[in-house]
């Protein structure tokens, strides 16, 4: 829990690009093809446009006190068919761009039951430049369907992940839908990239959309690798990777979006500025 074991390597994507169904396989297309002038590995997967829906949504104080405090509280539900599925995900994550910082926190809930943590480098864009690449730490753990009350105060949190009792609020603090947004993520687990070296990568293709207002807010490209211990990645397929993502912004620059994170866009909705940028 202490060590990176996952490296995800994250560009989000305009979303005016996505005005029909078919987009996500032309950039599918797009990818394969600087891929394969890298070198690089493709497999594409058996139904890989078939778009699954989920909900996302965020939760927090009304004055964001969660994100200023680099804390992410999400749940995500998953359809089939379009029905929700009886299970859903709660995700608590605390980013920072220092390593030591991430690593210090100590994410494990106080609760019994099934528990997914783990301990991330994101790879983004520079947020002004494309081809270039920044680091995120992150700290996450994944509860599948826990009876945890999230519209409440912030103590019913707390009494579950004791690590945010760190933050300088009153225990009673509401917590409370952000912006009352609702996403709709469409979701496609296109296919794998392979960088040599066993060191190889899960990638998806990604659009969020308002539900209220069905308006598109933002896409994101993603591949993620794992790995026992970050030693264990060869420097060539490590270089590779980054070589990769780095062309991906440069040779398609149409589609890419800088300045933001996913969840930045959702904290600034309706006006109200988000309380910190990653």
């Amino acid at each position: 829990m202490d060590d990176v074991h996952y490296r995800e390597y994250k560009i989000l994507l305009r979303p005016e690009q996505f005005y029909a169904a078919s987009r996500f396989e032309d950039y599918w297309n797009v990818l394969t093809g600087i891929a394969d002038a890298l070198g690089v590995g493709v497999t594409t997967n058996k139904n890989a446009f078939h778009r699954a829906i989920r909900e996302v949504l965020f939760y927090d104080t009304l004055r964001h006190d969660l994100y200023a405090n680099s804390f992410i509280l999400r749940k995500r539900t998953f359809y089939t068919n379009g029905w929700p599925d009886t299970e859903h995900e709660l995700t608590v994550k605390f980013r920072s761009p220092d390593y030591d910082v991430a690593r210090a926190v100590d994410i494990t809930p106080h609760l019994t039951g099934e528990a997914d943590i783990k301990f991330k480098e994101e790879l983004l864009p520079l947020k002004n430049e494309l081809g270039g690449m920044r680091s995120l730490y992150s700290h996450n753990c994944v509860l599948r369907s826990p009876s945890i009350v999230l519209d409440k105060g912030l103590e019913h949190i707390t009494e579950v992940f004791p690590v945010m009792k760190r933050i300088d609020i009153k225990p009673k603090t509401r917590i409370e839908l952000v912006n009352d947004v609702a996403v709709e993520e469409l979701l496609v687990d296109a296919g794998n990239f392979d960088f040599g070296h066993g060191y190889q990568a899960k990638a998806t293709i990604s659009l969020w959309r308002n539900r209220a207002s069905e308006r598109s807010l933002i896409g994101e490209f993603a591949f993620q690798a794992k790995f026992a211990s970050a030693d264990e990645i060869h420097r060539k397929a490590k270089r590779l990777s980054e070589d990769f993502f780095l062309a991906v912004q440069r040779k398609a620059p149409d589609w890419v979006a800088l300045g933001t994170t996913k969840t930045a866009l959702v904290y600034g909705i309706a006006g109200k500025p988000a309380a910190r940028e990653e």
